[in-house]
């Protein structure tokens, strides 16, 4: 079955295509996001099926999929929107379906299930598991991040001690060492019967979700094993160091893998024992970021870099950096309130948190911005 996929977003596209990929008799012959060029392309290649949004510039979704109708009314038309309002026009133009984003993978594979020669035994919900660390301890499955399994923990230092295991992963940790951080006002004698039945409750509640993490135990020390089950944070930083230079062809890999970094390691729990990965792991990601924001600056894209860099202050308001840059952005753009808000914020951050004044840099440049700015 041949396939053509059009989105004006290059991520949404992206996404798309690597759900569609998954399915054998599935041929993608094309994804575009300008719709002129793609109805030139449905035209001359006649696919089977259009996955098509709707809010589009210059033309569209619906008339796009009026005049394909037109012309080639075998064609099955199936509407991705981030809108529920367009669903009763989109059935009268006979859509098989209509998707609501964000897609999620069962979701799209049942409108598959739908079509003649498609193997649908390879289409039963997976939910193949992933942990979560960044910005908080959850699962979810590695197909959908948005689909979240619900865990009860019976208690907060089962949940804790579940979190230091993982980033002691692979590895063996002293069971001596574990008491001294956890119990450290309970001597050893009945400090050991409390970590045992810790461990047992960790045990019983992966059981419980049908996890297959494994926690080994020998005499001095115990090793928890992931086994088939995924980390984000594995998945993000091996994406990460496989990635090549940024250019136009790798932008949406990496903005898409910036994306995936929704908080700092184990933020909301703020464990002290976490906070020399969450310092690597931040330190990794602003390093991101300013590979990805040079080459938008490189080509010109300033509201894009601009963005980005107020993520990064949302994130992490205490970080320099983030403020000075944005003032150079805004600059750029011509926005000089935007400067003076920038610089305003800055002074006020250092003074409330650290009883600081901006750093003699920043200072200096934005006395020269002003002077400048005022003769003009």
């Amino acid at each position: 079955m041949k396939v053509i996929l059009i989105d004006d977003e290059p991520l949404a596209l992206a996404y798309l295509e690597k759900l569609l990929g998954e399915i054998d008799n599935l041929t993608i012959m094309g994804k575009y996001s300008n719709p002129r060029i793609a109805l030139d392309a449905i035209m001359r290649d006649k696919p089977d099926l259009v996955f098509l949004d709707i809010e589009m510039p210059e033309i569209n979704g619906m008339e796009l999929a009026e005049q394909i109708q037109n012309d080639m009314p075998e064609i099955k038309i199936v509407f991705i929107t981030a809108y529920d309002t367009y669903a009763v026009k989109a059935f009268e133009l006979n859509a098989l379906d209509y998707i609501v984003k964000p897609v999620k993978r069962d979701r799209l594979f049942d409108t598959i299930r739908r079509l003649p020669g498609i193997d649908k035994t390879k289409l039963e919900p997976s939910h193949s598991m992933m942990v979560c660390c960044f910005q908080t301890l959850s699962f979810c499955s590695s197909d959908d991040e948005s689909y979240t399994i619900d865990v009860h923990w019976r208690t907060f230092k089962a949940r804790e001690l579940f979190a230091f295991l993982i980033q002691h992963r692979n590895q063996p940790v002293r069971k001596d060492v574990i008491l001294d951080l956890f119990w450290p006002e309970t001597d050893w004698k009945k400090g050991f019967p409390q970590l045992y039945a810790t461990i047992y409750q960790i045990r019983k509640t992966l059981q419980s979700i049908n996890v297959n993490i494994s926690i080994t135990s020998s005499e001095n020390s115990y090793k928890l094993d992931f086994n088939d089950v995924l980390l984000d944070v594995d998945v993000w930083e091996k994406g990460m160091n496989e990635l090549p230079i940024v250019t136009s062809d790798t932008l949406p890999k990496y903005q898409k893998l910036l994306n995936f970094y929704i908080g700092d390691y184990l933020a909301s729990d703020d464990y002290l024992w976490a906070e020399g990965e969450r310092e690597r792991l931040r330190g990794l990601w602003l390093q991101y970021v300013k590979k990805v924001t040079d080459y938008l600056v490189f080509r010109g894209d300033y509201p894009e870099a601009i963005t980005l860099y107020h993520r990064v202050q949302a994130l992490h308001p205490y970080f320099d950096d983030s403020y000075f840059m944005l003032m150079k952005l805004y600059d750029a753009l011509g926005d000089r309130p935007s400067v003076e808000q920038q610089y305003t914020e800055y002074t006020k951050m250092l003074l409330d948190e650290y009883g600081l004044k901006p750093t003699d840099q920043i200072k200096t440049w934005y006395d020269q911005w002003k002077t400048k700015n005022h003769q003009i």
